[in-house]
């Protein structure tokens, strides 16, 4: 089974929902949910917030993350991801942001991509080095954020029942 496959099913065992905020993937993560029938019973909203008027206006993310920290950093990941689930009313949000190429520099090579998934107000953020060409690397970015998704609902739900 196909990631997007596994998150909407999770998501539905739970009555949950999920939101994209998506920079370097383009709205590609929301593409790839949409692409299983049923989508609809999970997926909210998708945001693509490509320039940081976007990131700010649309997720939320402050205008001193985006300063200090730069567009393409783990912060600004965190924040897209928990700024997207509050506007959209989600239970889970996946976030991308990077530099897919060509180009980059040395601070920031092509490849360079940050996935954030925030659950219920919590967020973990991944970097990643990507290799390829600008295709190859959004599309190992939206694998990566698919099953990390997927990954941290299960996570969430073997939390819940220690709790318990």
């Amino acid at each position: 089974m196909r990631e997007e496959e596994q998150l909407i099913e999770l998501l539905r065992e739970r009555n949950w929902t999920v939101t994209t905020v998506e920079s370097c993937t383009g709205g590609a993560i929301s593409a790839r949910i949409v692409d299983i029938p049923g989508a609809s019973d999970v997926l909210r909203e998708a945001f693509v917030t490509y320039c940081d008027d976007a990131k700010h206006s649309l997720a939320g993310v402050s205008l001193k993350t985006l300063k200090e920290y730069t567009a393409v950093s783990s912060q600004t990941a965190e924040e897209m991801a928990l700024g997207g689930a509050e506007r959209a009313g989600a239970d889970v949000a996946l976030s991308s942001t990077g530099i897919a190429g060509p180009g980059g520099t040395e601070r920031f090579p092509a490849g360079l991509v940050y996935i954030a998934c925030a659950i219920h107000g919590a967020a973990v953020t991944r970097k990643f080095l990507f290799p390829g060409d600008r295709n190859e690397v959004r599309r190992q970015a939206v694998r990566e954020a698919l099953k990390l998704g997927v990954a941290m609902v299960k996570v969430h739900e073997e939390e819940q029942e220690e709790e318990f």
